[in-house]
């Protein structure tokens, strides 16, 4: 069996994939074009990719191939159809980050609430040294005890999200994104209601017809005007202009990203002319990448690929 890495640089080079040995011949490419791809894989059985595009075009060399890795979630960069008429299947791994995901909502969030990067600067500034009272009170933040926490899209990595705001006191409510999702321990409420109760909005929703640019001026201007706004979903749902409009007019207090409409950055975002860290704060899509997390997604990967071949 042939098994071929496409873009293993996604997954991070800490990662250990030498178990996929035991199971085939391995290839690892850290990162292909599409037209390197299609010159990659006319021999492969398998092959594993993250972000790559499988498609009519990629694929049309791959005569051996029997089966497609996705190492995430979303499956929007495969043609399913056309895989469908090739008889090439494909698989994915979800519920794989749920913890280290909600890990970092709170990374961020307190990074926000609390005003960290300002106390950080005063700090390192030397503001501190010899200053006349040993505390410091010019940015003043809150405690989460007593918040309204509101959840866009209540999936898994919500869920676990509603849990720990729980034990910090927070009350819960949510939105469900696809009108069809109910919980039993959380109020469900109209997005109107969401935005205009919570003090704090984190999403977690995948992106559908029903998400994009679902968070836009209207949104934003609906919500606290001292509410810290997160999203770990996908960058689309957010309207980028829109949101950097709502920060520089001070419609609501802080915004964390983890994903934006276009990754890497592009030049043209409109959010890079904010620098101040206590109003935006970007990670460049780390949320889901605790080392834990990609050794466990490897790990079901090299699962999955076992099972295909070796099921009776």
């Amino acid at each position: 069996m042939n098994i071929v890495f496409l873009d293993a640089d996604t997954i991070g080079s800490d990662i250990d994939l030498s178990s996929f040995e035991k199971l085939g011949n391995v290839t690892i490419y850290g990162f292909s074009t599409p037209d390197e791809m299609r010159r990659r894989i006319t021999d492969a059985d398998v092959i594993i990719l993250n972000k790559m595009q499988a498609n009519a075009y990629t694929l049309e060399k791959a005569a051996r191939l029997k089966l497609i890795c996705v190492t995430a979630t979303g499956t929007n960069n495969l043609d399913k159809d056309y895989l469908k008429q090739r008889d090439i299947a494909w698989r994915n791994v979800a519920g794989y980050s749920t913890e280290c995901v909600a890990q970092h909502t709170f990374a961020m969030l307190f990074y926000l609430l609390e005003k960290l990067p300002y106390y950080d600067n005063y700090v390192k500034s030397e503001a501190y040294v010899n200053n006349t009272t040993f505390t410091h009170f010019a940015n003043i933040f809150h405690e989460i005890n007593g918040m309204t926490w509101g959840i866009i899209g209540l999936g898994a990595i919500g869920q676990r999200v509603a849990q720990i705001a729980s034990l910090f006191g927070c009350r819960i409510i949510y939105y469900s994104t696809s009108g069809s999702h109910n919980h039993e321990q959380y109020k469900r409420v109209s997005f109107e209601e969401l935005l205009s109760q919570s003090d704090i909005v984190s999403v977690h929703a995948p992106l559908t017809d029903h998400t994009e640019g679902l968070l836009n001026r209207a949104a934003f201007q609906q919500m606290k005007k001292n509410a810290i706004f997160l999203n770990l979903g996908r960058g689309a749902i957010v309207v980028e202009q829109d949101l950097a409009d709502a920060l520089e007019a001070g419609e609501l207090q802080a915004a964390g990203l983890d994903v934006l409409c276009e990754e890497p950055m592009c030049a043209g975002n409109p959010l890079r002319s904010i620098k101040d860290s206590t109003r935006l704060f970007i990670t460049p899509h780390i949320a889901w990448a605790g080392a834990e997390t990609r050794q466990r997604l490897m790990q079901t990967i090299w699962q999955q690929v076992d099972t295909f071949f070796h099921s009776p």
